[in-house]
C-alpha cells in the first residue's frame, strides 16, 4: 500500500512539473511581460531595469525554478490586465465556479441514475427509448447551443429565470456562496443545467450499460433461484454493483465540470473561473492563463489519485500485485 502511493504521489508530481513547464513556457514565447507593464512607448533603460528587477535575464532554469517555488506557494504574479495579484483573482472566482460544478454533477447524478436504471430494466419500452433518445441529443449539441436555447426559453420567452450574473451571494471569510440566498438558486438554475446536460447523458447510458452487464451475471441468476423478490434483486444485488464504475467516472467528471465550465460560464456571464480564463485569453493576461493551467492540473490530479487509492483498497487484484492503475 505504502509503495502504491508513492507511486502514485511521484507521478502526480511528474504530471504537476509538466504542467508547470507549459504554463511557464507561456511566459517565453506568448508575447513579452515587460512590454504588457510598461507599454510600447518603454525605453530600452527602462525595460532592462525591469527585466533585472522581475529576474528575466537569469537563465531559463534558474527562472523555472523561481516559478516552481512560487506557483507551489500559490503565487503567480500580477495580472497584467488587472493589476491585482492572480491568487486573490483566482480566490474570488473559483467559489462561483465550484458551486456551480458541484449543483451540475448533484444535478447529473440525480436525473441520469434514475434515467439509466428505468432505461435497462423497461427496456424497450416508449418512456424508455424516450430517454435514449434525449440522450443521443444531450452528447451531440454543443454545449453554448443548449445554453443559448435555454436562455431563449426559460430568460426570453417565459421569463422564469435570470439570463446572466450570480445573483445575491453571502460572503463567509474569503469564500462567497449563492446558494444561501433565494436569487442565488434562481440563478444557477440555468448555467447548472446546461453544464449537467452532457454529464447526465453520459451517467446514464453508462449506468444502463453497466446495469444490462450486471443482470446477466451468474450472482444475479443465483440471486433469483434463491427466490429473492425482484426489487431486492434489481436494487439490493445489481444496482449496488452498478454503481461501482459509475460513481468513480463520476469522479472524474467533477474535474471535467470545473474545467469545462468555460463556455457555460461565457454564455451566462457567470462570473467564475472559465469567464476570467477567457478574458485573459482575450488580453494576452499570462499570468492568469498559467494559474488556470496550474490549478485545473491540479484539481484532475488530485482527483485522480483519490480514484486510484480507492480502486486500490476495493479491488483485491491490485493488492496482489497488478498494480497497472485503471
Amino acid at each position: 500500500m505504502f509503495a502504491f502511493i508513492v507511486r502514485r504521489l511521484a507521478q502526480a508530481a511528474l504530471v504537476m512539473v509538466t504542467v508547470a513547464l507549459i504554463s511557464f513556457m507561456l511566459f517565453q514565447y506568448v508575447g513579452d511581460p515587460v512590454v504588457f507593464l510598461l507599454g510600447q512607448d518603454a525605453t530600452q533603460e527602462q525595460i532592462k531595469e525591469l527585466r533585472q528587477a522581475l529576474g528575466l535575464d537569469q537563465p531559463f532554469i534558474v527562472q523555472f525554478w523561481h516559478f516552481l517555488r512560487n506557483a507551489a506557494q500559490g503565487e503567480f504574479g500580477f495580472s497584467l490586465r488587472q493589476g491585482t495579484q492572480v491568487s486573490t483573482l483566482i480566490a474570488e472566482r473559483f467559489p462561483a465556479t465550484l458551486e456551480l460544478a458541484l449543483v451540475a454533477g448533484f444535478l447529473a447524478l440525480a436525473v441520469g441514475i434514475p434515467m439509466g436504471v428505468y432505461a435497462a430494466l423497461k427496456r424497450g419500452s416508449f418512456l424508455s427509448q424516450v430517454f435514449m433518445t434525449l440522450s443521443l441529443l444531450g452528447v451531440s449539441l454543443p454545449t453554448f447551443l443548449i445554453g443559448i436555447l435555454l436562455i431563449l426559453v426559460f430568460a426570453v420567452t417565459l421569463g422564469w429565470f435570470p439570463s446572466f450574473g450570480r445573483g445575491e451571494v453571502v460572503k463567509i471569510g474569503w469564500w462567497t456562496s449563492g446558494l444561501l440566498t433565494a436569487k442565488g438558486w434562481h440563478h444557477i438554475v440555468l448555467p447548472a443545467v446546461t453544464l449537467a446536460i452532457f454529464q447526465l447523458t453520459l451517467i446514464m447510458r453508462l449506468v444502463r450499460a453497466e446495469m444490462l452487464e450486471v443482470l446477466r451475471t451468474d450472482y444475479i441468476k443465483f440471486a433469483r433461484a434463491r427466490g429473492l423478490t425482484t426489487r431486492a434483486v434489481h436494487f439490493g444485488h445489481a444496482l449496488k454493483n452498478t454503481l461501482v464504475p459509475v460513481m468513480t467516472i463520476t469522479g472524474l467528471q467533477l474535474g471535467g465540470l470545473i474545467a469545462f465550465a468555460i463556455i457555460t460560464e461565457t454564455v451566462f456571464q457567470w462570473p467564475g473561473m472559465g469567464l476570467l480564463f477567457i478574458q485573459a485569453v482575450t488580453f494576452a493576461d499570462i499570468p492568469v492563463m498559467a494559474a488556470y493551467l496550474c490549478l485545473i492540473a491540479l484539481i484532475f490530479v488530485v482527483i485522480n489519485l483519490i480514484v486510484d487509492l480507492l480502486y486500490f483498497a476495493v479491488d483485491p487484484r491490485l493488492r496482489a500485485g497488478k498494480s497497472g492503475g485503471h
